[in-house]
C-alpha cells in the first residue's frame, strides 16, 4: 500500500480524504467505503478513507468517543483489505503511534494536539504519512514550525478553521496560500471547518454545551472555493444518515449528496490545471 498512496497524495490529481467521523460500526463503515470506492473511480479522484477509532477531545463525558483503539483498528483494517483502500486516522498519544502504523497509511495529528511535539516526531518516526491539522488557536504560518519537527517530505498539513468568538469558526482562505510555503501537501477541511464548537442545537448551533453544531449547508461553496485556491486535497467527515450519526451529526455531509459534491469540485480542479497549462 506504500506506493500507493505516495501515488494517490504526490499526484497532480485532487485526492479525497472521507469517512465516517467515528468507526460507530462495520455496517456503516463498509456503506460509507463501498459508496466512496464507486464515487473515486467515477471521478477519477485519489481516496483515503478515514475514520476515528477514538475521539479523545470530547467536550462532554458522555459524549460517545468510538470503540477504542483495539477495536477500532480492527474495523478499520478490514475496510482496507475489503476494498482495497488506504487508511487515515488520528492518534491522540504516542503510545498509539506504533499500533496504528500498523493499520494506517496516513496517521493524523488532531487540531487541538497539533502542537505536541513527541507525538509528532512519534508519528513521523515510522515513516508514514503524516498529516496536522492545523489548530483553531494557530495562525497559517505557524505551520512552518510545526512541520519542521518531521519533515515536510511526507507531511500533509489542513486547514479547518480559526476560532471567531466563542462558538464559530472562519475559513481565512489565504492561510491556503500560506501554509504551501512549508512545502507540505496542503488540505482544506470541508466539515469541521463548519462546525460550532460546544454548540447544542445542530445546524442553527446553540448556547449551551454538550454536542457540537454545524452549518454543512456551506461545505460545497467552502470546498469550491479552495480549490479554486488552489488545494492537494479535500477532507470531508460523511455518513449515510448524519442525524443518527454518534459523533459529529451535523456537520458531517449525507452520503447521498457525495455524488454532486465531487462532480462540483473536480470540474473546477479541471479547469484550474487547464488555466495552469495555458499560462506555463
Amino acid at each position: 500500500m506504500g506506493n500507493r498512496i505516495d501515488s494517490i497524495i504526490a499526484s497532480d490529481r485532487l485526492f479525497l480524504i472521507a469517512g465516517p467521523c467515528v468507526a460507530e460500526s462495520s455496517e456503516v463503515l463498509k456503506v460509507v467505503a463501498n459508496r466512496l470506492v464507486e464515487l473515486a473511480d467515477e471521478y477519477d479522484i485519489g481516496l483515503i478513507f478515514k475514520s476515528s477509532y477514538s475521539k479523545a477531545n470530547r467536550l462532554s463525558g458522555g459524549s460517545y468517543s468510538g470503540p477504542g483503539l483495539e477495536q477500532g483498528l480492527k474495523l478499520l483494517d478490514s475496510i482496507k483489505r475489503e476494498f482495497d483502500v488506504p487508511i487515515l486516522t488520528d492518534v491522540h498519544e504516542t503510545v498509539e503511534v506504533a499500533p496504528v502504523a500498523e493499520v494506517a497509511d496516513v496517521i493524523q495529528i488532531p487540531a487541538f494536539l497539533c502542537r505536541q511535539t513527541e507525538l509528532a516526531l512519534a508519528a513521523g518516526r515510522t515513516g508514514k504519512w503524516v498529516n496536522i491539522k492545523k489548530g483553531q488557536f494557530l495562525a497559517p504560518e505557524d505551520m512552518t514550525a510545526l512541520v519542521e519537527k518531521i519533515g515536510a517530505k511526507k507531511t500533509l498539513v489542513t486547514e479547518r478553521g480559526s476560532s471567531f468568538g466563542y462558538r464559530n469558526l472562519v475559513v481565512d482562505f489565504r492561510s491556503l496560500i500560506i501554509m504551501r510555503q512549508t512545502g507540505a501537501k496542503v488540505v482544506f477541511d470541508a466539515t469541521h471547518s463548519l462546525q460550532l464548537p460546544g454548540a447544542s442545537g445542530g445546524t442553527s448551533g446553540g448556547t449551551s454545551g454538550g454536542t457540537s453544531g454545524g452549518q454543512p449547508q456551506f461545505s460545497l461553496p467552502l470546498a469550491r472555493a479552495a480549490v479554486a485556491v488552489g488545494v492537494d486535497g479535500l477532507f470531508v467527515e460523511t455518513h449515510p444518515d448524519p442525524a443518527s450519526a454518534k459523533s459529529d451529526a451535523a456537520s458531517m455531509i449525507p452520503l447521498s449528496e457525495m455524488s454532486e459534491f465531487l462532480r462540483e469540485v473536480c470540474a473546477i480542479h479541471a479547469l484550474r490545471s487547464e488555466l495552469q497549462l495555458a499560462e506555463a
